[in-house]
């Protein structure tokens, strides 16, 4: 029978001889910007749908739309919202603003989605001049969200889609510089406020879009 130094050194012996693969870990998106932007989107929506009613649309005119390619812009906004380990998310992000854009373009015919293309371009810009969003602490702080900027400042190499501001970086103008304060506590850019005027066109010049009906036929008044 082993003694409990007999087992212990076996033991010991096992974990030198291991080789355990380097741990990998996924880099983040600053705190909360998933659920901000969600919430940014859905009150977007809910202000939508009520100036459409209130415009005197209907909901269910929306079906009419011709909307091309949609899943581009599914796919695309996915594509936003995972975090791979190393640089993935970087160039996931430009992957999914190509995508974005070709949907955005192919349905130029629908009103407001030239807003929208303006506003992905705008980011797309930016983006691609500073290798991810540059992020103004002024703006991360008149929205509620201090603690982002220390996260951002410790945790740099975490923040592949997102960097704190300096002045190294090119076309700030375009970047989130702008605050939203709470409930949303947002920082947003210019690109944003295009691409989101353009949602909310589409959805209401949706909302009270006619069908284009056939005229109903007058009845033949015969002579006497």
């Amino acid at each position: 029978m082993e003694t409990v130094e007999n087992l212990i050194d076996r033991a010991g012996a096992g974990r030198s001889g291991d080789r355990r693969r380097p741990e990998v870990t996924a880099p983040v998106p600053y705190a909360g910007s998933d659920t901000d932007v969600m919430k940014l989107i859905v009150g977007t929506l809910i202000i939508s749908i009520a100036v459409g009613y209130l415009a005197g649309g209907r909901l269910s005119n929306l079906a009419n739309l011709q909307i091309r390619w949609a899943p581009l812009a599914i796919i695309g906004f996915v594509m936003q919202l995972i975090n791979p380990p190393g640089h993935w998310p970087l160039a996931m992000l430009f992957g999914s603003f190509v995508l974005l854009s070709v949907f955005a373009f192919v349905n130029r015919h629908v009103l407001g989605f030239w807003l929208i293309l303006i506003g992905v371009g705008l980011n797309f810009a930016v983006i691609g001049l500073n290798s991810g969003m540059p992020v103004s602490s002024q703006a991360l702080a008149a929205s509620g969200q201090e603690n982002t900027i220390g996260q951002l400042t410790d945790n740099a190499d975490s923040y592949v889609k997102h960097h704190l501001a300096t002045g190294d970086d090119r076309a700030l103008f375009l970047g989130d510089v702008i605050a939203l304060p709470p409930p949303i506590g947002q920082a947003i850019s210019v690109g944003d406020i295009f691409t989101y005027s353009g949602v909310v066109v589409v959805i209401v010049g949706g909302m009270r879009r006619r069908t284009k009906t056939q005229p109903a036929a007058t009845p033949e008044v015969q002579g006497v």
